[in-house]
């Protein structure tokens, strides 16, 4: 299988376990077609990713409803930061906390987890996407 050259460039904003969920399937789906992956986590994604906070219960969308918390409740898959932490060793993925959400959050690199390759300001995150963005 040859390289794919266009890059999948995700903003997440929301931090509930559905939509990271969401997010994590896309990226492991693009590392395994060797695609490049660049991800800007902005403000309660980016809070989602806190080194004590990243395998808690951070919840789900209101849309998901009563029924969409059952259906989550029987759902026995692999949590979206280990499907991220895949996702990195078979492929190009870069995780990218945005610069004015850690600091409206008040958060440090050292509260992250490491799967936070690094902070980048929007527009570093721009210039590194040559395609499309998509947010989630």
């Amino acid at each position: 299988m040859g390289r794919n050259d266009e890059t999948l460039s995700l903003v997440l904003c929301s931090g509930t376990d559905d939509k990271l969920t969401g997010a994590a399937v896309l990226v492991v789906g693009a590392a395994a077609m060797e695609r490049r992956v660049e991800i800007l986590l902005q403000f309660w994604a980016l809070d989602a990713f806190r080194a004590d906070r990243i395998t808690k219960d951070h919840g789900l969308s209101p849309e998901a409803g009563t029924e969409g918390q059952t259906l989550w409740e029987r759902h026995q898959g692999t949590h979206w930061s280990e499907m991220l932490r895949q996702a990195e060793e078979i492929g190009d993925v870069s995780i990218h906390a945005c610069s004015l959400s850690m600091d409206l959050l008040k958060i440090t690199p050292d509260d992250l987890d490491p799967l936070v390759d690094d902070v980048r300001g929007v527009a570093a995150f721009l210039a590194a996407a040559d395609g499309a963005i998509t947010f989630v």
